[in-house]
C-alpha cells in the first residue's frame, strides 16, 4: 500500500505541472488548511478579514437598496437589521458551537442527512455557495471599477472602460493566488479600520448634513406619504421589499469559515476548544453590530440627500452611493481617498472570496471522488474559478446592480441551509425550545429567501448552472475514477493478523471472495467444494474467507479495518468498505506487502446484465466485482509481476 500511495502522490516531470501541482497531496485543502499556531490571530483581528467581505458591501449596498425599495428603504433595511440580530446571528452562533474547526453549516448537513442524500444536498449547497463567493469577486471587483471610472480626477477616455477594468482586477487577483497566496491579516486590519473610519465620517457628515437642511427629511417624509399614504402600508411594504437587501446578510458563513484563525486558549482541548468558540462568538456579534449601524444609518443619508434619479444606471451614485456623499461634502480630494479605500477593500474581498472557495471545493468534492485530484491543488483549481469570474463579468457587463440579485440569492440559501442545521440538530438533542425558536428563524428565511427569488430570479438561475455544472462533473468525475484505489490505509485485527500468518506459513495465499447471506456452515462448505473444483484446488488446500459489507458506498476515501475469525472450521476475513471491489484490491496489496507473497483471489462470475452492474458499482458498491478488482489492481499495480492473480469460475 505504502509504495501503490508513494506512486499516486508522484509529482509529474513536466516543469509547468509540476508548478501548478504544487502542494497537492491527500490532505492539501487550500490557503487555510490547518494553519499554525504563529498564524493565528485574536478574534477582532480576524474580524477584519470577514470584514473584508461583510464591511465591503456598504460600497455598493446602499445604492442597490435605493433601486430596491425606493423612499422605503431606510425602514425596509429596519426590517433586515431585525433578521441579522435575530435571526441570522443566533443560527451562526449555534454553527460555530457545532463546527469549531471551520466547517460550517455544510457540514453539519453532512453529518445529519444519510448516505447520497447527504452527498447531493451538499453538492447543491456547493452550488449555492460558488454563486456568493464567485459573484462577489465579479461584483466587488465591478464596484471597484465603478469607483475608479467615476472620479472625477481620472482621465474622461476611461469613462467606457468598465468590462475591460473590471477583468483587469480579476486577472490580477488571479495572478496573486497563481503565485502564492497567504492571507495577511495585517493588511486586512488596515484596510478594514481605515475603510469604516472613512464610511464613518462621511456618515457622520451626510447626518449634520441633515441636521442642518431639515428639508431633505421633509422631502423624504413627502415622497414616502405620497407613495404609501397609510402607516400599516408603508410597514407592509417594508415588510414586501426588504428581502431585495438582504446583501446586508454577507459575510457569517465566511465568519465561521475562518474559524481556525481565532488563537484560542493555551492547551484547550483540539476536538472541543472553547476559546477558540468564545471569540468567534464574539467576532460574529461585533460585526453584525457594526454591520447594523452602518447599514441603517448609510441607507437614512443616501436616501435623503441624493437625487432618486443618480441611483440609476449611468448615475452618480450608482453602486457608489456614500462615495458620492464623500465627494459632495468633504471636497473631491477626501473623495478621492475615500474611492481608493473603497477600491482596495472590495479588491481584497474578492480575494477573500477566492480563497473561501479554494478551502471549501478541495474539502468535499475531491472525498467524494467528484472531482479529479488536481482539484485539491490552489493553481489550477485558481485557474477554473477566474475564467468562471471572466465569463460572469462578461455575461452582466460587469454591472453592479444587475449581479445583486444573484449574490443576494446565494447569501440567503447559504443563510437557510444554516438554519436548517442548527434545527435539525437541536431536534437531535431534544432541545424544544430552540427547534421552536430556529424553526421560526428558518421560517422567516425561507420567506425572505423565496421572495428574492421571486423578484430576482436572476439568482436561481446563475446557481442552477453552478448546480448542473458541480453535480455533472461530480457524477462524471466519480466514473471516471470508478477503478481508482481509493482506500487509504488497512490495519488488521490481531485475529487476522493470526489468520493470515497461518495461511502464508503453508505456501500460497489462496482467498475466496463470498457474499454472505446466511454464514452457515452448508454456506461454507457449498463456497469452498465449489472453488476448488473450478480451480483444480485439492481439498487440504488451506484457504482463507474474504467477506466484504458495504457500509456506506457514497464514501470514496476510506480506512479499512480487517477483522479475523474462525467458523464451523473455516478461517474468514470480515471487511466493512464503501466499495467491493477496492475494498479486496487494497486488502490483496496490503497482504502481498506483509507476507512476500502474491496472493490468489477467486470469484464467480455475476449474473445479470453488465450495464446494471455498472450502475449498482458506482452508485451500491457491488456489481461484477471480478472485474472490477481487476482493473483496480491493474490501475494500481503496473507490474504484472507484483499484481496479485484474479481467478473467475
Amino acid at each position: 500500500m505504502d509504495r501503490t500511495k508513494a506512486r499516486r502522490a508522484r509529482r509529474p516531470a513536466r516543469p509547468v505541472q509540476r508548478w501548478l501541482l504544487q502542494g497537492l497531496g491527500p490532505e492539501h485543502s487550500g490557503p487555510h488548511a490547518a494553519p499554525e499556531p504563529a498564524h493565528q490571530r485574536r478574534w477582532w483581528q480576524v474580524m477584519c478579514l470577514t470584514g473584508l467581505d461583510y464591511f465591503s458591501t456598504l460600497g455598493y449596498q446602499p445604492g442597490i437598496a435605493a433601486l430596491a425599495a425606493g423612499a422605503v428603504a431606510p425602514l425596509a433595511t429596519l426590517v433586515l437589521v431585525a433578521l441579522t440580530l435575530l435571526g441570522a446571528l443566533p443560527v451562526y452562533r449555534r454553527v460555530a458551537l457545532e463546527s469549531p474547526h471551520g466547517q460550517g453549516s455544510i457540514a453539519m448537513l453532512e453529518r445529519i442527512l444519510p448516505r447520497w442524500s447527504g452527498k447531493f444536498f451538499v453538492l447543491v449547497l456547493l452550488g449555492f455557495a460558488a454563486t456568493d463567493f464567485i459573484i462577489t469577486i465579479t461584483l466587488s471587483a465591478a464596484d471597484a471599477t465603478a469607483h475608479v471610472l467615476e472620479n472625477p480626477y481620472l482621465p474622461g477616455g476611461l469613462r467606457g472602460a468598465q468590462v475591460p477594468l473590471t477583468l483587469l482586477l480579476i486577472a490580477l487577483l488571479g495572478a496573486v493566488f497563481l503565485r502564492g497566496f497567504r492571507e495577511a491579516i495585517g493588511i486586512a486590519v488596515a484596510l478594514v479600520g481605515v475603510y469604516l473610519a472613512l464610511n464613518a465620517v462621511v456618515i457622520t457628515v451626510s447626518l449634520g448634513q441633515l441636521l442642518t437642511h431639515p428639508a431633505a427629511l421633509a422631502a423624504w417624509k413627502v415622497a414616502l406619504f405620497r407613495q404609501h399614504p397609510h402607516p400599516l402600508g408603508i410597514a407592509l411594504v417594508a415588510l414586501v421589499v426588504f428581502p431585495r437587501l438582504a446583501l446586508g446578510l454577507s459575510g457569517f458563513e465566511t465568519g465561521v469559515a475562518v474559524m481556525p484563525l481565532i488563537r484560542g486558549k493555551r492547551g484547550e482541548q483540539p476536538r472541543r476548544p472553547e476559546g477558540r468558540i468564545r471569540g468567534a462568538r464574539r467576532l460574529l456579534t461585533t460585526a453584525a453590530l457594526i454591520m447594523c449601524v452602518f447599514l441603517v444609518t448609510s441607507s437614512v443619508v443616501t436616501i435623503m440627500l441624493i437625487p432618486a434619479p443618480e441611483f440609476a444606471a449611468g448615475g452618480r451614485a450608482n453602486g457608489r452611493a456614500l462615495a458620492y456623499l464623500a465627494h459632495a461634502y468633504l471636497g473631491n480630494g477626501f473623495g478621492t481617498v475615500y474611492d481608493l479605500s473603497t477600491v482596495l477593500i472590495l479588491w481584497f474581498a474578492g480575494a477573500s472570496a477566492l480563497a473561501g472557495l479554494l478551502n471549501l471545493i478541495p474539502r468535499y468534492l475531491p472525498r467524494y471522488g467528484m472531482a479529479p485530484n488536481w482539484a485539491r491543488a490552489v493553481r489550477p483549481l485558481t485557474l477554473v474559478l477566474t475564467g468562471i469570474s471572466f465569463l460572469i463579468t462578461i455575461v452582466f457587463r460587469a454591472d453592479v446592480t444587475a449581479q445583486g440579485g444573484a449574490y443576494a440569492t446565494g447569501v440567503l440559501v447559504l443563510i437557510t441551509s444554516a438554519a436548517v442545521a442548527v434545527t435539525l440538530s437541536a431536534r437531535r438533542r431534544r432541545q424544544r425550545r430552540q427547534v421552536i425558536a430556529f424553526a421560526a428563524i428558518t421560517a422567516v428565511l425561507v420567506y425572505t429567501t423565496a421572495a428574492n427569488v421571486f423578484e430576482r430570479p436572476d439568482g436561481v438561475k446563475i446557481a442552477s448552472l453552478f448546480i448542473l455544472g458541480i453535480v455533472g462533473t461530480s457524477l462524471l468525475s466519480r466514473a471516471l475514477r470508478a477503478t481508482e484505489l481509493r482506500i487509504s490505509e488497512v490495519s488488521l485485527s490481531k485475529p487476522a493478523r493470526r489468520l493470515v500468518d497461518e495461511a502464508a506459513a503453508h505456501g500460497e495465499l489462496r482467498i475466496f471472495a463470498n457474499e454472505p447471506q446466511g454464514r452457515d456452515e452448508s454456506e461454507y462448505r457449498a463456497k469452498a467444494a465449489e472453488e476448488c473444483a473450478d480451480n483444480n484446488l485439492g481439498p487440504n488446500q488451506p484457504v482463507l474467507f474474504m467477506e466484504v459489507t458495504v457500509r456506506d458506498p457514497s464514501e470514496f476515501e476510506a480506512h479499512l479495518t480487517v477483522h479475523g475469525e474462525e467458523r464451523y472450521g473455516y478461517h474468514i476475513l470480515r471487511i466493512e468498505g464503501p466499495s467491493v471491489a477496492n475494498a479486496i484490491a487494497a486488502l490483496l496489496l496490503h497482504l502481498r506487502d506483509r507476507t512476500g507473497r502474491l496472493p490468489h483471489v477467486y470469484f464467480d462470475w455475476a449474473e445479470g446484465n453488465p450495464v446494471a452492474h455498472l450502475l449498482r458499482y458506482l452508485f451500491f458498491g457491488d456489481g461484477e466485482v471480478a472485474v472490477v478488482t481487476r482493473e483496480v489492481l491493474r490501475q494500481a499495480e503496473p507490474d504484472r509481476r507484483r499484481r496479485p492473480h484474479v481467478h473467475v469460475g
